[in-house]
């Protein structure tokens, strides 16, 4: 009798560790196949998600189970969330109910326009372009502008994070705080002693960090450069300008190496070679070393400079036009030697 009772508690103690250890697989045990991320739309149905997820998941039918169990058809949040190797059903469920997304990295780079920037964002988010750019001017005609290229002052060189979900809303919010963050009661005073107005910092900040191909350690000598030619009545003369004027007439579609004495005509209000003064606006995103540059500038008296070919990437400087024009020379030749049109 005593034995067939240990039998009966025995068998007890394997059926229930049995099916103890199926209920703990089934909801807690491993079943990430693929480390990788799935994406959930707003519009996403049960399906979808159950799709989306069987690409990286060990045992479909036992995450399918679990999901209807909590409700997840009903209850989801959308995103874009990690199926990290280690992670249960009843982990992965949980997190998209809850709406734990990822969050995405974004690099904000020297885009010429707003739409550039636009185009490169979107690939990381869930809105379209189009519909993000016509989100994008309607915050810029509520705040009195014409368009989103208006906007491109707001927006500084940097990697930002964001959830795949972002709102246009939400994006710009993030950079308008930066912005604000960013002109601090110094900042401001510095703006008033220079006599320029914001928007003529940030369009001699883009040709500074054109210029200086964002090396921080030019900048202030190429902004003082420039403000003494501006002081003087001078065109600015600044090639990246042209580039530019080039780049709006072609959307960016030609590739611009060398700038050629045809090229200095190109009609239009970005063109320093042809118009005197400040274009009406920066020629790219800048980054927040290039506006300081600008705020600081070097108090020199240079009114030319050209690039260094012993040097790539840095320029001569100097106040005298017969050096520079051995200057020019000098980089000229090199130029040809390489063959670069």
């Amino acid at each position: 009798m005593k034995k067939a009772i240990l039998i009966i508690i025995l068998l007890v103690f394997v059926v229930g560790g049995f099916f103890g250890l199926r209920f703990y697989n089934k909801y807690y045990g491993n079943n990430v196949e693929n480390d990788g991320y799935v994406l959930i739309p707003h519009n996403a149905n049960f399906k979808q998600i159950l799709d989306s997820a069987g690409k990286y998941v060990k045992d479909k039918e036992s995450f399918e189970a679990v999901a209807k169990s909590k409700d997840l058809e009903k209850f989801f949040k959308p995103g874009r969330y990690h199926f990290q190797k280690g992670l249960g059903n009843t982990n992965l469920v949980n997190m998209i109910k809850a709406g734990n997304q990822s969050e995405n990295s974004f690099r904000i780079g020297d885009f010429g326009d707003i739409y550039q920037m636009v185009g490169k964002v979107t690939k990381k988010t869930e809105l379209d372009s189009l519909k993000f750019v016509n989100d994008l001017n309607s915050i810029a005609t509520g705040k009195g502008y014409k368009n989103a290229e208006d906007l491109k002052k707001y927006f500084f060189i940097d990697t930002y994070n964001f959830f795949w979900t972002v709102t246009p809303k939400e994006f710009f919010k993030k950079f308008e705080d930066q912005y604000n963050e960013f002109w601090t009661s110094e900042r401001k005073a510095k703006e008033q002693q220079s006599s320029l107005t914001r928007e003529q910092i940030y369009a001699l900040a883009s040709i500074v960090y054109k210029e200086s191909g964002g090396k921080k350690d030019e900048m202030k000598t190429i902004a003082g450069l420039y403000l003494n030619r501006y002081r003087k009545g001078m065109k600015l003369q600044s090639d990246p300008t042209v580039i530019y004027a080039i780049n709006q007439q072609t959307n960016f579609k030609e590739s611009i190496k060398r700038v050629l004495y045809k090229h200095l005509s190109i009609p239009s209000p970005y063109n320093t070679y042809a118009n005197a003064g400040i274009p009406p606006g920066p020629i790219c995103i800048v980054d927040k070393n290039s506006v300081d540059a600008v705020l600081n500038a070097e108090n020199n008296n240079y009114i030319f400079m050209c690039a260094d070919p012993a040097r790539l990437g840095y320029h001569k400087f100097t106040a005298s036009a017969e050096q520079h024009a051995i200057n020019a020379k000098a980089y000229q030749d090199w130029l040809n030697s390489k063959n670069i049109k």
